[in-house]
């Protein structure tokens, strides 16, 4: 090393000094300062994953469980599956594009597939309050059947349970899902290097800001309706098309903790262009009303893929065909420094780093 480059490095730059306490504070062992669980432990950013790592993957700890992707591979006889599990807790209950019912389904199959896997079956446990109307019951069951009928699923076994009144909050949804990896492909964050492309497969946050408005707690009118889909079929055609490194839905924590835990996970850098996200300007405009960034927001029928960059264009263009892919965009690229971290490049021409979710902005969405 020479005089001068050892003059830099004992004298780092204010950038490299922050990148430094950033990396340090990553390294650290996870640790729960609360002493009760809150809201922002199920936001699914930074609190979620302490939550996680401290007290669920130190207690489970497993080879499948440790890779912490949205389901499990496991091998059976010589065959390999996966398998899943989502609780859900939405408020309002029914909403526009969809309800409790379909959202379980379609989350639960979403998670397969992004794992490779072709769904198969699912199973609902039900948490019902002391009075909850069974109208309601037989509308959110009939939703559910409709979406597994769609997604070629069967629901094929589940559990009830009742609670006093006051003990819940009308019902709660829990769906595990099995499904078969028809394809030899290995996804994951370890497969993911500098030079692969980054894709959203559509339009960002309408889930979440359609149940902020359903609420009714917000002054806002809005044509706007939730993304909730299955997209097992779109995943499947993109697998079919291109070299895939790593799949995610976009959920808890939105298409920016996605980026994060890849980043981190990967040890690479992820560069995106907040001019090639797509938003719809409803969504963009609900956002600067609410104080958001749509990146945070959650979705329920988008994903985010990383693949080989130089089948980007392929994949888009595979995607847009499909009418659940039709504003499919590549946001951004991998990228081998600073590692760990998530850099937007501003439409102001500035760059700045995006960093997991803290908080919980928009609770009880899923």
């Amino acid at each position: 090393m020479t005089a001068e480059q050892t003059a830099v490095a004992a004298h780092p730059s204010r950038e490299e000094q922050v990148l430094l306490r950033i990396e340090k504070a990553r390294a650290r062992k996870p640790k729960i300062r609360e002493e009760r669980v809150t809201l922002a432990h199920g936001a699914g950013g930074k609190a979620t994953q302490t939550l996680v790592e401290a007290v669920f993957v130190d207690a489970f700890r497993n080879p499948a469980l440790e890779s912490l992707d949205d389901g499990a591979l496991v091998d059976v006889n010589g065959g390999r599956m996966v398998f899943t599990t989502d609780s859900y807790v939405v408020s309002p209950l029914f909403f526009p594009g969809g309800d409790i019912g379909d959202l379980a389904v379609n989350g639960t199959v979403n998670d397969l597939a992004v794992c490779g896997a072709r769904p198969l079956y699912l199973s609902a446990g039900f948490i019902l309050e002391e009075g909850f109307p069974i109208a309601d019951l037989r509308r959110i069951t009939a939703s559910m059947a409709a979406a597994a009928a769609r997604a070629g699923v069967q629901i094929v076994t589940g559990d009830t349970k009742v609670v006093q009144r006051g003990s819940g909050d009308g019902c709660y949804v829990t769906t595990s899902g099995v499904g078969v990896l028809d394809r030899e492909l290995t996804l994951g964050v370890l497969s993911v290097r500098p030079g692969d492309a980054v894709i959203v497969s559509g339009p960002i946050g309408e889930h979440g800001i359609t149940i902020m408005i359903a609420r009714g707690e917000l002054d806002i009118e809005a044509d706007l309706t939730s993304d909730t889909a299955a997209i097992h079929e779109l995943v499947a055609a993109l697998l079919d098309a291109v070299p895939v490194h790593m799949l995610r839905d976009a959920t808890r924590g939105g298409v920016a903790t996605v980026l994060n835990e890849v980043a981190q996970a990967a040890g690479t850098a992820i560069v995106v262009e907040e001019s090639a996200v797509p938003v719809r300007p409803i969504v963009n405009g609900a956002c600067e009303l609410l104080g958001l960034d749509p990146l945070y927001v959650a979705c329920e029928g988008r994903f985010v893929a990383v693949v080989d960059g130089s089948y980007a264009d392929t994949a888009v263009e595979v995607l847009r065909r499909h009418p659940l892919g039709e504003g499919a965009a590549v946001v951004g690229r991998v990228e081998a420094d600073p590692a760990g971290l998530v850099l937007l490049k501003t439409t102001f021409g500035g760059t700045r780093i995006v960093d997991m979710l803290v908080g919980d902005p928009l609770p009880r969405i899923c």
